[in-house]
Parts: structure tokens; sequence; C-alpha cells
């Protein structure tokens, strides 16, 4: 009887564990919904700031025709893109690059930066990228924690029981993103006008060696001869 009474608490409390697993696996699902839901709110309005940004920089810079065009059909991809997060992240990819060329161009034209309406969108822009990484990391930090539960022993029996499978990390493919990040404008004196967040790392690469016959830019020139004259005779 004493054997049943354990026998039975053991499978109250099995059940009482799987139930509690379940739940969690539920709980995390819904966050990483909302968490996907705060990317894509910041990538609608990213999509809707650009249009403006696009017709700003045409007020004076009308012949870069293709450059607007590809950055019209990057938005286009992106915002068509229904997908799984890793396919929205390859749409994501071509955008960010056309932006980048958008805002080099911007460069050429001091007037443009000076002017206040495009400041503003630009200032928009920044502000929208800094809540899309914001909220990139936290929908991927759930992610994570979601899929080392899916892996795991014991929680991995819940989850093949009811087919909790993996889910998608958002990332940029590094190939597309690069290491500029941001595009800011900055008007200081001997700063670029439009930099990516990234500093550019000094060069590593050894010192050109000069051609035969020529000084190194590292060694002293050579002194120049002297007259000789005899030693009595005084410097004159």
């Amino acid at each position: 009887m004493e054997v049943l009474w354990v026998v039975l608490g053991i499978v109250v409390l099995l059940a009482i564990a799987g139930v509690v697993s379940y739940n969690r696996f539920v709980s995390q699902k819904n966050l990483i919904k909302d968490a996907w839901a705060n990317i894509d709110t910041e990538l609608r309005r990213r999509y809707d700031l650009i249009p403006n940004i696009v017709e700003t920089v045409k007020g004076y810079a009308s012949h870069e025709r293709e450059l607007f065009e590809n950055v019209t059909r990057a938005r286009a991809n992106a915002t068509g893109a229904t997908g799984s997060p890793a396919e929205q992240a390859a749409a994501e990819g071509p955008l960010v690059a056309a932006l980048r060329q958008l805002f080099a161009v911007v460069e050429n034209y001091p007037d443009l930066k000076a002017n206040q309406n495009f400041l503003a969108l630009q200032a928009e822009l920044t502000n929208t990228e800094d809540r899309l990484q914001t909220a990139r990391r936290f929908y991927n930090a759930n992610v994570r924690d979601y899929n080392q539960r899916v892996q795991s022993v014991p929680s991995n029996v819940i989850a093949n029981m009811f087919h909790f499978q993996e889910e998608e990390f958002f990332e940029v493919e590094e190939a597309l993103r690069g290491d500029a990040g941001v595009p800011k404008v900055s008007f200081e004196a001997g700063a670029p006008g439009v930099s990516f967040g990234t500093p550019s790392e000094p060069s590593t690469a050894p010192p050109a060696t000069p051609p035969a016959g020529m000084p190194s830019a590292t060694e002293p020139p050579p002194a120049a001869p002297s007259t000789p004259g005899r030693p009595d005779e005084p410097a004159g």
C-alpha cells in the first residue's frame, strides 16, 4: 500500500512538473511573439521615413536617379517580406546598404546637410534604428532562452510531446550589414559628415619599402658632405 502511494506521489509530481514546463513554453512563445511585434513596429516606422528622406534628397540631387531607384526597390522588397525572421533579415540587408549609399551621397551637398527638414528626418531615422536594435536584442535573447529549453533535458521531453520547435533569430548577415552601424551626421571640424558608428582600425601593414637609393621615411637624410680645408684655416 505504501509503495502504491509512493508511485502515485511520483506520478503526481511528474504531472505537475510537466504542466509547469508546458505553461512556461507557452509563456515563452507569447513573449517571443510580442518581441517580434516590437521589431515589426520599428521596421514599419523606418519604411515610412524612407520615402520622405528620398524626396528631400531628390530636391538637391535629382540626377542620382539610379540611387533613388535602388533605395525604393530595396524598401519595396523589405516591406513585402512576410516570411520567417531569417527571410526578413535577408531582405533588410540590401535596404541598409542602399541607405548607406544614400547618406554617402549627401556628403556632396552641404546645403542639403544643413536642411532642417533633412536633419529632422535623419534624427528620427537614427532614433528608429536605436529602438530597432534594442527590440532585436530583446527578441534574440528570448529566442535563445526558449531554444535552450527546447534542446535541454528534461524540458525537451515536453517540447517533443507538444511540438514546440526552435525559433529563428533575427540577424542581418554580416556580409550585408558590415560593421558600419547606424548612419550619423557630424559637422565637427575634421570629422566626416556621415559616419556609421564604428571607427576604422589603424593600419597594421608594414611601411612600404622605398626604391633602391631612396632613403626610408624613418631614416634621417644623409649629411651634406663637408668642404675639405687646411686644419689651421679658420672658418670663413
